[in-house]
């Protein structure tokens, strides 16, 4: 069974034989790129508007929050004061909403290959896209394996909110690309990277925090559940050079951020550290 909408109904298989079924409503967007099939369409659910590429889940009005807060807020927490942020991937916008609730971020630079995905979002996911007009984002329509080459000391945060290991996000899981991140970072930076279902995707997240683990002397792990994407389970890589998990927490900012937050907050952010046990030993 291929994915995508059909018969009304939006499917999406994973590799491990079982998937999610969305009543789908009206397509508002469905375009080829130079890169990959961009489509946004309505639902009959409490997901809302959908965001696919090559017809495989990215997000949904419904749940979105469960990922974005979860890929800006557990590191940005670990940092004193994060003022410089890169985000690599992320057209939709929802990164950026969440890291511009820390008031001392003075820039946030959104590097997307595909600029079809930021105009689709800001016209039709606007909860989601609402912060990328804002004057502190510097919008950069290009490759982020070529833009991070000539990066040193740059960034306080890197978040790598990238689409899956395959086809234009293939090259930004390679002990290469992980290596310019590392070199883009000021002291005391840290990296957090989407490293996919540890239920679904075993091998890749073993081949990934390898990489990762080659190049970063702090290499943990992140999870929480996002109940639209494969396995309903998700894993988030945490990089430094110097920055232990949970070591500093910015707690006078998470009071102010949880207040506009939907699942984040310090008891469940502290809670995300803890892995079970069949993915202690993947890693």
């Amino acid at each position: 069974m291929t994915n995508g909408i059909k018969d009304g109904f939006y499917r999406e298989i994973t590799p491990g034989g079982f998937g999610l079924i969305i009543k789908a409503g009206k397509v508002l967007i469905s375009e080829q790129s130079p890169f990959q099939k961009v489509e946004i369409f309505e639902t009959d659910s409490q997901l809302g508007r959908v965001l696919t590429i090559d017809d495989l889940m990215m997000t949904t009005e419904g749940d979105e929050y469960h990922y974005h807060e979860m890929i800006a807020h557990v590191p940005m927490m670990h940092h004193k004061a994060p003022e410089s942020v890169l985000v690599i991937g992320g057209g939709d916008g929802g990164t950026v909403r969440e890291v511009l609730k820390h008031k001392t971020v003075k820039r946030v630079v959104l590097c997307e290959i595909d600029g079809l995905v930021i105009d689709a979002c800001k016209k039709y996911l606007p909860t989601i896209s609402c912060e990328l007009d804002n004057p502190k984002v510097e919008i950069l329509v290009q490759d982020a394996i070529e833009y991070i080459k000539d990066k040193k000391n740059e960034f306080d945060i890197v978040l790598i909110d990238s689409t899956d290991p395959l086809g234009p996000g293939e090259g930004l899981f390679t002990e290469e690309f992980y290596t310019n991140v590392k070199n883009s970072l000021k002291k005391g930076g840290i990296v957090s990277a989407q490293s996919e279902s540890p239920f679904v995707n075993k091998e890749e997240i073993k081949k990934m925090y390898n990489l990762l683990k080659k190049v970063f002397p702090i290499c943990s792990t992140f999870t929480s559940n996002i109940p639209t994407y494969p396995g309903g389970y998700w894993a988030w890589a945490f990089c430094s050079e110097t920055v232990e998990p949970l070591s500093y927490f910015a707690d006078d900012r998470c009071d102010e951020i949880t207040k506009s937050c939907k699942i984040y907050n310090k008891e469940y952010h502290n809670a995300r550290f803890a892995l079970p046990n069949y993915l202690k030993e993947l890693l």
